[in-house]
This record gives structure tokens, sequence and C-alpha cells, in this order.
């Protein structure tokens, strides 16, 4: 990096060029009228410097930045747990699953300093285990505008990628554990490479689950530890939250008045882990950590953090300490696209529940995966409509192979509903499967449609044109809820998604 004297020297250089011009040896006729106006306008010869140093100053400052970036690019973790030939967005837009661990270990596997820990108010090193008590899909479409980040509860009862029915957090940990106890049967006691290829086992499982539950691609991820919302606060010189009640909870060290007051790291950690003594828990919780996520963005918008040299330098020190992502981000290109995140142009929405059970003798969230999946295409669909590139739905046309009368016509209103053109109507031949045809280029169409109907095969078919669809209802179809209750509307206005989260401003929340 260059020193401020080289700085000097270098403007200086700039100022005897621009008072030498033209240059020596280059003698023009117009030599004498170019004094006398330099005579009329000495504003002139100073704007020409001005101008010059400020082309200087541009680009040492880019410089310097380009050197950050580099220098983060190089030096934070990254994983091999997002294999390059797995399913991608196919609009440009970006799909970004943040993963927070609840662990009180670093990224080697190494218990946090017992100071640390008493900072964080967080317990022994040997609670919390493995699991992402954060899961947070981020879409960010591909323009730039508007994003959108959907919250998953911690406690929602899925399937989980090999290891059955459980609460979604838990992915991670077991996949872990069972790599761990594969690799010590096999003979591995390197303590290292097991902590290593042991995360990476858990960051697939995790990256899968979600995947499966949302049904839609992850393009990236990023995984934090406990330690990264402290670190993140400190770094940020701390976090303005806003409270509508005093809160004062022994568990998480939350004890704070109600209205706005800026947290310093260990504060910011108790903020984003209470949840006992809020009315609704864990999903409370999740609203805290949208809140925190949002005026963080506020507070890089508004006080010029990417501006100040020792802030910038402390945030990409502490991402290298706490965040890990997968090798194929692009981190560079991504901060071009994603000019949303940083003008706060976010909107936060937390899945839905359909309620409260005991399995296996814990608590856990249930989940209507209809309702998961209608929640998460329409909110996706919102941000994608903001940012106005929505391209129109192609017709389909729905043939009705159940024996089931008039469900062929059900179906074709519903999609209707849901801003499909509907296309033709008609019986066919008895089949047990559905099948959605597709023809040039429509194999993404097809698949997200298929999704929508509760899940289907996809075929490529000749016979089917560009832009339109062919589905063929078999004996196994039965009209998704989330489809059924726009089934009777020829064209229902879109349903508006439940009030979430803003990342314009510095939000109030319980």
């Amino acid at each position: 990096m260059r020193s401020p004297t080289d700085d000097d020297s270098t403007l200086r250089m700039f100022r005897v060029e621009t008072d030498s011009w033209p240059p020596a040896g280059e003698a023009s006729t117009s030599t004498a009228s170019s004094r006398a106006r330099s005579k009329r306008h000495p504003a002139l010869t100073w704007i020409r410097r001005i101008a010059l140093g400020s082309v200087i100053l541009a680009l040492v400052a880019g410089g310097i930045c380009w050197h950050l970036m580099r220098d983060l690019e190089s030096g934070i973790a990254t994983s091999h747990a997002l294999p390059s030939h797995a399913p991608k967005s196919k609009d440009g837009s970006t799909n970004i699953l943040l993963m927070g661990l609840d662990s009180r270990k670093d990224q080697n596997g190494q218990n946090l300093p017992p100071a640390i820990l008493k900072q964080l108010h967080a317990g022994h090193s040997d609670i919390g285990g493995y699991n992402t008590n954060t899961l947070i899909l981020l879409h960010v479409p591909s323009d730039g505008s508007k994003a959108t980040g959907i919250s998953i509860p911690r406690d929602d009862y899925v399937d989980r990628a090999g290891f059955g029915q459980g609460k979604i957090k838990e992915a991670y940990g077991l996949a872990k554990a069972s790599e761990e106890t594969k690799l010590r049967q096999a003979g591995v006691t390197d303590e290292i490479r097991l902590e290593r290829e042991g995360r990476e086992a858990g960051r697939r499982a995790e990256i899968q689950t979600v995947e499966d539950f949302l049904k839609v691609p992850i393009d990236h991820f990023a995984e934090v530890n406990l330690a990264g919302f402290y670190d993140l606060a400190n770094a940020l010189d701390g976090v303005e939250v806003c409270l509508k009640h005093p809160v004062k909870d022994r568990y998480s060290g939350a004890d704070f008045p109600a209205g706005h007051q800026t947290l310093n790291g260990a504060q910011a950690l108790a903020f984003v882990r209470q949840r006992h003594g809020l009315a609704n828990g864990d999903l409370d919780r999740t609203r805290r950590q949208q809140a925190f996520l949002s005026s963080v963005m506020y507070k890089l918008r508004n006080e010029g953090i990417f501006s100040t040299l020792s802030r910038l330098t402390d945030l990409i020190n502490a991402s290298k300490k706490d965040l890990v992502i997968d090798e194929g981000w692009d981190l560079l290109s991504f901060v071009r696209q994603a000019s949303s995140l940083s003008g706060g142009n976010v909107e936060f929405h937390t899945l839905p529940i359909a309620g409260f059970a005991t399995r296996n003798g814990q608590s856990v969230n249930l989940v209507d995966q209809d309702a998961v999946h209608s929640f998460v295409q329409r909110a996706l669909s919102a941000s994608t409509r903001a940012a106005g590139h929505r391209e129109p739905l192609p017709a389909v046309d729905v043939h009705n192979g159940t024996g089931k009368d008039g469900l062929a016509r059900l179906t074709a209103q519903a999609l209707g509903a849901n801003g499909y053109q509907q296309g033709r109507i008609d019986n066919a031949e008895h089949q047990n499967a559905t099948v959605v045809h597709f023809g040039p280029n429509g194999r993404a169409e097809a698949e997200e449609l298929a999704r929508l109907l509760g899940g289907a095969t996809v075929e490529s078919d000749g016979n089917v044109t560009v832009g339109r669809l062919s589905v063929v209802l078999g004996g196994d179809f039965t009209l998704p809820a989330a489809l059924r209750g726009s089934a009777d509307k020829a064209a229902p206005p879109a349903q508006p998604l439940p009030q979430g989260v803003s990342g314009k401003g510095i939000p109030c929340v319980d």
C-alpha cells in the first residue's frame, strides 16, 4: 500500500505536468493565446488540478478496496460441500443458505477460550453441539434489486437427508458424527482430519435437507459459528436494535430496556439467542435474528463502513476467523450483483408452521409441505416481480388420465389462478403416474410446474412447442392444498405474504 508521502509526491508530479502543459518541445501556434486564456481564467488551472487529483485518489482508494477483497478471498475458509455440478437457479438469481452453528468451537474444532465463552454467556464448550440454530435462505435477484430472506425455524419437523424425520437443525450434527464414526472405524486418528471431513458431511446433509424441504436449489452457502455475531458487532463498533418491551433472561444474558439501543458484541449475541421469556419462543428469536441482520445492513449503508479502512479491515478479519463459504463463490462478482443488500432493500419472512407437537420426547414444529412450497414460491416470485424481469408463465395443456371427471379442468383453473396461461383441456388414456412434458429449452419451467403439482416426472417431448407445457394427470394425482384453494377462481389477486422484517431501517421487535 502506498504511503501518504508517496500520494503527495504523485499529486505534486501531476501538478507540475499540469502547469507546464503543453510539454516542452511541442511548439504550438496557440501557445500565446492559451497563456492569455489561463490569465483570464485562473480557475481553469485549479479545476484541472482538482480533477486529476480526484482521479488519482479514486484509483488509490479503489486499489485499497480491491486489495482488501482479494485478501478476504484468499483468507476466508472454503468448503467442498456444494459440488460444482449441483443444480443452480435458472434465471440468474442467487439463492444463498446462511447457516449459524450453535457451536462453542472454532473452525478447527478447538474450544473457544474460556474468557470468550464467559463474555458470550454461552456456557461450557461442549454445549450446543453442531446444531444449525440459524437457517436463512437469502434470494438475490440477478439485477441486484429487492432481495428476500426466508428464515427456517430450527425445530421444523422434516425429512433429514439420510437420517429420517426430526428437527431440521439436527441434520448437520448427525451427519458430522456419523462421518467421524466411519472414519474412526477405518483407522483414522488425525483429529484435524476428523473435524474437517465431519463438518463437510454435516454441511452436505444440511444443504440437501433444506433443498428437499423448500424445493429450491442452493447456489451458495455461508456458515458462521456462535462467535460470529459477537465479532461482527464488535467490528462494526456496536449494532443498534430496537425492543418493544424490556427483557431480562438469565439463560442468554439478555438484559435490555425497551426502545433503541446500541449493543456491543456480547450483548448482540444475547439479543439473537434469547428465546426464554418471549411470547413465541423460537419464532420470536427468529425475528431477532432478522432484525439484527437488518440493523447491520442499515449501518453498513448509512455510516460509510466500506469507506473506512479500519472498520473494513476489522470486518474482513472477523470474516476470516468465523466464516466458511463454498469454494465456487466468486465474492467479487457477487458484491457487484448484490447492490440490494448494501442498499438495505431486503424483506425477511419466516416459514409458516402448522402447529406444535411432541415427537420422540422433543417439542417440534409441525409443517405443511404444500403450504411451505407455496409460501416459498410466492416469496421468490414477489422478489422477481419487484425486480421487473419476471417472464410470463407458459401455457399448459392438461390431459386427464385419472378417470376422475372434472379433475383436468379443476387443475387448469388452479394453474390459471397461479399465473399460468390456460391451454387445451381433454381426456387421455389412463396412466398411473403424472408426467409434465416439455419442448425446446423448457426443462426448468417443467420442473417448476412439477413441484407446484406436488411432484411429477418431467419428460422431453418433441411434440410440445416453445413456451408451452403439457401435463398428463395420472392415477397418483391429487390436487395439492396449495392449489386447491384457488381452483374455483379464474384470476384471483396474489395473496400477500405475512408482514416481515424490512432491511431498510431499524425494526422494533419483541
